[in-house]
C-alpha cells in the first residue's frame, strides 16, 4: 500500500512510518495539516492515517475538505480523545475508522488492513493472465500453481499491471504507488525491479512498451 501519514507528534509518525515500510508499505509523512492536505489532493494514496489535533488545520476539517472534493481515499483517524461524541464527529466527517491513542502497532496494521478489504472489493477478485495468478487477499503469487516467492514491492507491481491488463502503466505510476513521495523520480529503479520479475516469473509476461512503459496483456 501507498500510506500518508498526518501526524504533528513526530516521533509517533516515525514509528508508525518505520512500522509499516518494514511490512513493505511506501510512506509518507507530513506534520501539518496544510501539507498533508495538499498531499492527499495531489498524490494517489491507498489511505491516510490522519490526526485530528493538528497545529494549524484540524483533522475533522482535512477530512470534511477532501470527502468534499470527492476524494474517496480511506481515512483513519487517530486521535486522544476517546468521547462518543468525538469518534461519531470523525465517522460523520468521512473517516472510515476510528483509533484512539495510545495504540498497538499491530491493531493498526490489522485496522489498515480492514479499511483496505472494505473499500475495495476488487482486492477479493483473483487477478490472472495465461497461468500466473495472483491472490490479493493470500499476498500470493503463482505461476502453473507453483508459488513464486516476490518482495512487497515485486508483488506490488505485479498487482498493478495485472490490474490493468492490456492498459499502458507508465514508470511515473509504478513509482508513485510502489515508491515513497522522496524517492528519487528519475531512478532505473522500476527497470531492475522489471527485470528482476521477469527472472521470477518468466520474460514473457511483462511487455515494454518503448518509451511508455510496461504492460500485462490479457490471454
Amino acid at each position: 500500500m501507498r500510506i500518508l501519514i498526518i501526524e504533528d507528534e513526530k516521533q509517533l509518525a516515525q514509528n508508525i512510518k518505520d512500522h509499516l515500510v518494514k511490512k513493505g508499505d511506501a510512506v509518507d509523512v507530513t506534520n501539518t495539516g496544510e501539507d498533508g492536505q495538499f498531499m492527499a489532493e495531489s498524490e494517489p494514496y491507498d489511505v491516510i492515517i490522519l490526526d485530528l489535533m493538528l497545529p494549524d488545520i484540524e483533522g475533522i476539517k482535512i477530512c470534511q475538505n477532501l470527502r468534499r472534493q470527492g476524494n474517496k481515499t480511506p481515512i483513519l483517524i487517530l486521535t486522544a480523545k476517546s468521547s462518543v461524541e468525538e469518534r461519531v464527529a470523525g465517522l460523520n466527517a468521512g473517516a472510515d475508522d476510528y483509533l484512539v491513542k495510545p495504540f498497538a502497532l499491530a491493531e493498526l496494521e490489522a485496522r489498515l488492513e480492514a479499511i483496505i478489504r472494505r473499500n475495495q472489493s476488487e482486492g477479493k477478485t483473483i487477478l490472472k493472465t495465461k497461468n500466473l495468478t495472483l491472490d490479493p487477499q493470500k499476498h500470493e503469487v503463482k505461476l502453473a500453481e507453483k508459488r513464486i516467492n516476490l518482495s512487497p514491492k515485486e508483488f506490488a507491481i505485479v498487482e498493478m499491471l495485472l490490474r490493468r491488463q492490456d492498459q499502458v502503466v507508465t514508470r511515473s505510476m509504478i513509482m508513485e504507488h510502489v515508491w515513497d513521495y522522496n524517492f528519487e523520480s528519475f531512478s532505473n529503479i522500476v527497470d531492475v525491479f522489471v527485470a528482476t520479475l521477469r527472472k521470477k516469473i518468466g520474460p514473457n509476461f511483462i511487455k515494454t512498451v518503448h518509451g511508455l512503459g510496461y504492460k500485462i496483456e490479457n490471454a
